[in-house]
């Protein structure tokens, strides 16, 4: 039978009820106290922890719908104990031996508990902690001749539940795009900015991504198990026999491991959104940073602030009149700098103010093999290598080259001059470099990857 169908009717009421800010607070002390008890909490210990919790916070209970007089003349810490008994949260059981009266928590209840405590509190971050158990999971299945395709089904789940996390990361950004509008000075804006996004977002989880955790860290060593797996057929007929002989007739091995395989792939997919919508994100910050930096200078902030400036006002049709008699507000130039429109001279006049054609001069020898002389010094399989050579993983981060000397720096260039090119093997990422200063050469830092 399913949970759902044991959860009362009654149990719904929490989320309609006038003090649920009180009751989910009550619940969580008593689950903590809950844990570090040996089965039971009694009546008596769990009024006491949420005495304890008043106080410190001094919440203030109003009265419920259903409550009557006599229920009012109760103690706060009593009241919440009997609503909560009442509407299923906790459950009551007597002890006819100890006469006492224990309170439990029920299975339901302790679902909806722990969803509380993760909105309430700021856990491992998820995509360390689920990359890290699907390499783990992966390495002891194939090693180890004890496990069973349950093992195989918990790496499978936990990379979804790592598609989940980076997911709602990408959906949630609209959220700091509607708040970088709202901020009306420079000052908020870059206070939003560093405590908002920065903290929320770049440290605690982009910049996981990036680093420590990183997907990529430990993307190759899992694809090649993966792939060991997969050629390895007679492990998979063990592993089939296996299963058989345990009665487990679910999926196959191979389709467990192709779904693990596009799992990644999605993961993939999704970092590379979020390095666009990081992008994105920063230059929308600075553009409106510079906005508001000139919105006190330049014509069409004055202007914008003006006409905002107008349509609050209640006397509008005045201060349009006392506008319109110190400046016109036709004028196409007070919106922008060029003219919409310019009059078409005649064909005659046109072509009389025609500039005549510069010749470009001709090269001479020595400015030609100047020009020529890093392409034909390096081939492109030497360049091919050059990149191969210097690649962690599946990304060459040009900050790690350190470069020293001429040669290095030439097939760096040479390297990001064949990025650009269509039939090229690889790309850089999109983003705004920073520039890298070592052994007196200065280039800006460049990560080159496969192109798919």
């Amino acid at each position: 039978m399913q949970m759902r169908f044991e959860v009362p009717d009654t149990f719904w009421s929490l989320f309609r009820s006038v003090n649920r800010d009180v009751y989910i607070e009550a619940l969580l002390t008593i689950n903590e106290e809950y844990q570090y008890s040996n089965y039971f909490l009694t009546r008596e210990a769990c009024i006491q922890v949420l005495s304890d919790m008043n106080a410190k916070k001094r919440f203030e209970l109003m009265r419920e719908e259903d409550e009557t007089e006599f229920d009012m003349l109760e103690t706060p810490s009593s009241r919440i104990i009997n609503w909560l008994l009442r509407k299923g949260w906790l459950k009551k059981i007597e002890d006819y031996n100890t006469l006492a009266t224990n309170i439990v928590i029920p299975d339901y209840s302790a679902i909806f508990i722990d969803a509380f405590e993760r909105l309430t509190s700021e856990d491992m971050e998820e995509t360390e902690i689920y990359i890290q158990n699907v390499y783990a999971t992966l390495f002891s299945f194939k090693n180890d001749y004890r496990v069973n395709l349950n093992m195989l089904r918990t790496a499978l789940i936990n990379t979804r539940r790592l598609n989940k996390a980076l997911q709602d990361m990408l959906h949630n950004m609209d959220k700091f795009f509607s708040r970088l509008l709202d901020q009306k000075s420079y000052g908020e804006l870059l206070r939003e900015h560093l405590e908002g996004y920065v903290e929320e977002i770049v440290r605690k989880k982009y910049h996981i991504l990036k680093t420590s955790d990183n997907f990529y860290i430990y993307k190759m060593d899992i694809k090649k198990v993966l792939r060991d797996m997969r050629e390895d057929e007679e492990w998979i007929e063990t592993v089939r026999g296996r299963s058989r002989a345990q009665g487990d007739t679910g999926e196959d091995v191979l389709d467990l491991l192709d779904m693990i395989e596009r799992g990644f792939d999605d993961i993939e997919h999704r970092i590379s959104n979020m390095d666009k919508e990081h992008t994105k994100y920063v230059r929308a910050t600075v553009t409106r940073l510079n906005y508001l930096l000139s919105g006190e200078t330049d014509t069409k902030g004055l202007v914008i602030q003006l006409l905002n400036q107008m349509a609050a006002s209640e006397e509008y049709e005045e201060m349009l009149q006392i506008t319109g008699q110190k400046m016109n507000l036709s004028l196409l130039e007070i919106i922008s700098e060029k003219s919409l429109y310019k009059r078409r001279k005649g064909r005659q006049d046109f072509i009389s103010q025609m500039a005549p054609e510069e010749v470009a001069e001709d090269l001479d020898r020595d400015d030609v093999l100047k020009l020529n002389k890093i392409q034909a010094r390096y081939s492109k399989s030497q360049i091919e290598e050059f990149i191969e050579e210097h690649m962690d993983g599946e990304i060459m981060d040009a900050a790690k080259l350190k470069i020293a000397d001429g040669e290095a720096f030439e097939k760096l260039i040479l390297a990001y001059d064949l990025s650009t090119r269509r039939n090229s093997k690889y790309m850089v990422l999109d983003g705004e470099p920073d520039m890298i200063e070592h052994g007196g050469y200065r280039y800006p830092d460049l990560k080159f990857v496969r192109r798919r």
